[in-house]
This record gives C-alpha cells, structure tokens and sequence, in this order.
C-alpha cells in the first residue's frame, strides 16, 4: 500500500506533512521521513557523528568481511560499495573497486567509523533496515537529505541466528542512475549468507526459530501450582511485578531473552488475577504485521482479559507505533475487571519509544547464570514434564548443570533437559551435551577439535574409567590428555560445581 506524500526539494515541512507534488511513496518510507524531522535530520547536508573505532573481533564482522568479500569478486566491473554497519547504524567497513564513487562516498561521509542511523542522516537504505529489521531499498530522492539524492541503496538486517539480537546490516549502495532491480536481492542473499555462515561458527548451537507472530493462550494454574523457581532474585522480581500488576500499573519484564520474562509474567498474573485469562503475542515477520495485529488486539477491550505482548523490542519501528497507538487506546478506556497489557524486552533501553510512554514499572529478570538455585529445580520439572513421571539425575549430571553458563538460559536447559530425558529416566552425563562439561569457552573451537573434545568427555563419562585407559582408548599419551582437558577446559566431573 503507498501513500502520497509531498516532495520538496528544500522545504522540510512538504516532508513531513504531504504538501507538494503528490508523488507516491512506500508508507515505510513516509514513515521514516516523518522520524527523521523529529530527530532533528538535516535536510541539506549529510554530518554524521564520527565513532571512531570499529568492532572488528565480533563474530557478525568476521563472517560479514568474509561473505561480501567473495560478493565482490563477483561484481568486479559493477560500481556497487559493499559495506557492514552494526546495529546503531555505525559503518564498519568499505569494499569498492571504482574510486570515483569511493571519493563520492567520502564526500557524504559513508565510509568506516561513521554513524549512519536515521537519527544522524535521516532516511537512508541501512537506516531503514535497521529501524524496521526489514530489508529496505532506498533510491535517489527517497533519502530525506538531498544531498544523498546521488545515490541508491540496498540494505538487509542480520539477525543473531542463536540469540535473535540485531548484528548489524549489509549494505549495497551505488549511482542512483544504475538500475537497482538485482541490488535489494544482493543484500538480502549476503544477510542471508552471512547469518549462515555465523550460525556455523556459533558453537554447533541449535539456530532461533524464526518469528511468525505466535498468539497463544495462556491456561492459569491456581496459585501455587505453576513451578516457582526458589532463587532469591526470582523471587524479588516476582514479588515486584505482583505488586505493580495489583496497583494497576503497565510493567515490562526486561532481562535476556530465554531467562523466563513470560513465565514469570503469567505465573504473577494467576496470583493477581486468578480469574483472567491471559493471551501472550509474540513479534510476527514483518509481512504478517496486519494480520497479527487484527488477531489480537481486539480482545484488549475483553472482561477479565490480559495481554503480554513479548519481546516488544524485535517490531520493526512502524509496527511498535502503531501498536503504541493501539495500547495508549486501550489504556484510556478503562474495562471492569481487566489487568490490561504487560510487556517484555532485552533491556529498558531497548523497549521502542512509542511503547515507553506506556510503561509503568520496569522489573529485571537476571540470567540463569546468576540465578544457580534455579537450575535443578526447573531441570526436574522439565524432566518430569518430558517423561511423565520423576526422572533421577545422578551427582555428576547435576554438578555438569549447575555448573555450566547456559548463554540460552532457561530456554537452552528446558531443551537439554527433555532431550536427556527421552532417553533415561536416570539422567547421568553422557545423556548430556559434551558442552556441559566444559568451562566457558576462551575461544571458538574448530570442528575438528569440538569433534576431539567430545570423544573425549565421552570416554572420561564412562563408570570406573581412569585417565590411562582413557588415553589408551583415543590412542594418545597421558601428557597429550592431560593438556587436552585444559585447552579445552573439561570440568573432573567429581569437583563441586563452580557457584
């Protein structure tokens, strides 16, 4: 659907209010020209910040590097910049055989160090990307400042494929007078690669499912019933949301993703409102957005009804907006009998402005890793779960699980655990991922070696193994076994657990 929205050459307001010639634009588009105005974007120059160093150790830069560096063997004789930006829009590197469009592109600042986001340079193809997690095209006199009216670009978010965070863009910008219609499906096959590629390197971790705006309801247990983790700062956190649900009061559970925002959310809400029923939605790819929208938002205005709408800070900025005018609504019109809305994110920061206003109260969730006390308990009940009936976890599989840092959190134990309990109904060791039994990584393992690692745990798990059969069976010395156990830095599986 396209809107028609004025275009001005120098008049700002024919921007931001649609007076002018009329021609049509993406809504995307008109949408970020209007948050463009209200960051203050220059409309005639181009003057980002300069933020100096560039993150070039992470695993998004690396494998970007090495995708768009085979990219542009490819495109030798094409005058096209490839670049990465990390997610505040921040340019980390260049690659461009012509020169005339590298001296271009540092005239207008495009170059390593300098920050591209729509609050510096107003509407562009990677601000866009970034502002919507959407891949975007930007052409000619589609940038909000002029003075990028030179130029036409492509950009396409990458995600995280293990965590779901934002890593950055790709970002493919050439001559606006060169044909664009291959540039947005460039970008979007080098995001696309890109993101492969990391999940190759990402510690054979399992990949996130993708988003596809999930709604589900949420079938309250009485008070008590539901597992409550007995740590300490779950409990705190518990207590903090219960009374801010029972003052009425919008809250947003922030913490990282996997930790239990939603449990802890709808466990509160079978203590407060023990006769409601809850209806969790969950972000939806960008293309669903109306469709999620109109499947749920309708039932904000419902007796005895409350909404958690999760992970808010993953919808594109004109979904949080809208969704934001549809909130503010409902807040306005008070219902009997209805706990309203809750929220959850990664962090406060995170949640998007259109949603911040609506918040009350902001409760943090701290990760499994520093929540210990939790990690058996919630084990057995993932277990029992699993298995429909107790499962026993031997000494040595419970000093493997509370050990171990659990990046995935809560999430990542759940799925171990019931992958370890089809198996057995006594859970030892070797029913556990050989990761289990090691430190936290120092560095990124090669397969080879995550290959040696784990036939080694393995061997070491046996009953009654010593370290000479074991070296014996992986036809190494004791020496070589023994400096194995540290590089890769496996845990005596009879040492207490570290707290």
């Amino acid at each position: 659907m396209n809107s028609s929205v004025g275009l001005s050459e120098r008049e700002q307001i024919a921007r931001t209010t649609g007076v002018g010639s009329g021609i049509a634009v993406p809504d995307r588009i008109a949408a970020s020209w209007q948050r463009s105005a209200a960051f203050g974007a220059s409309l005639d120059e181009v003057a980002p910040s300069f933020c100096g160093g560039v993150d070039d150790e992470s695993l998004f830069y690396r494998c970007g590097v090495e995708v768009l560096g085979g990219l542009q063997e490819t495109l030798a004789n094409e005058p096209i910049s490839l670049m990465l930006t990390d997610p505040d829009g921040v340019v980390l590197n260049r690659l461009c055989h012509e020169r005339s469009l590298l001296s271009a592109l540092d005239a207008v600042y495009l170059a390593p160090g300098f920050d591209y986001g729509e609050q510096e340079t107003g509407t562009t193809g990677l601000g866009l990307a970034l502002a919507d997690r959407a891949p975007s095209l930007v052409r000619a006199d589609q940038h909000f400042c002029t003075e990028l009216w030179g130029y036409t670009c492509a950009a396409a978010p990458v995600l995280d494929p293990v965590t779901g965070e934002l890593a950055g863009t790709v970002n493919l910008t050439t001559w606006s007078q060169q044909s664009d219609k291959l540039l947005l499906a460039l970008a979007q096959s080098a995001a696309g690669s890109t993101a492969a590629l990391m999940l190759a390197r990402h510690r054979g971790r399992s990949p996130r499912p993708a988003a596809h705006g999930q709604v589900f309801r949420v079938h309250l247990r009485p008070p008590g019933t539901a597992v409550s983790p007995p740590s300490p700062q779950w409990r705190t956190a518990s207590a903090e949301v219960e009374a801010a649900l029972s003052a009425g009061k919008v809250v947003a559970i922030v913490g990282e993703d996997g930790v239990g925002r939603t449990a802890l959310l709808t466990d509160a809400l079978s203590r407060t409102h023990p006769r409601h029923r809850v209806l969790v939605a969950r972000p939806p790819a960008v293309q669903d957005t109306p469709v999620w929208l109109d499947l749920w938002t309708p039932e904000l205005g419902k007796d005895a009804t409350s909404i958690v709408v999760s992970r808010v800070d993953e919808l594109a900025s004109w979904v949080a907006t809208e969704l934001g005018g549809v909130l503010e609504q409902a807040a306005s019109a008070p219902v009997p009998e209805q706990a309203g809305f809750a929220l959850t994110a990664r962090s406060a920061g995170e949640v998007p402005a259109p949603l911040r206003s609506l918040v009350d109260a902001y409760v943090e969730l701290p990760p499994l890793r520093h929540r210990s006390a939790d990690i058996m308990p919630l084990a057995r009940a993932f277990a029992a779960r699993r298995r429909h009936r107790e499962v026993r976890f031997t000494a040595a599989a419970g000093r493997s699980l509370s050990a171990y840092h659990w990046p995935g959190n809560v999430e990542q134990l759940r799925t171990v655990v019931e992958s370890a309990a089809a198996r057995s109904d006594v859970i030892d060791v070797r029913h556990l991922p050989a990761e289990l039994s090691c430190g936290t990584p120092r560095r990124i393992l090669s397969r080879i070696e995550m290959v040696e690692r784990d036939e080694i745990i393995r061997c070491l798990a046996e009953p009654g193994t010593t370290m000479g059969q074991a070296a014996a069976r992986l036809g190494i010395s004791r020496a070589t076994l023994y400096r194995r156990i540290e590089v890769y830095g496996i845990r005596d599986q009879n040492e207490d657990p570290v707290p």
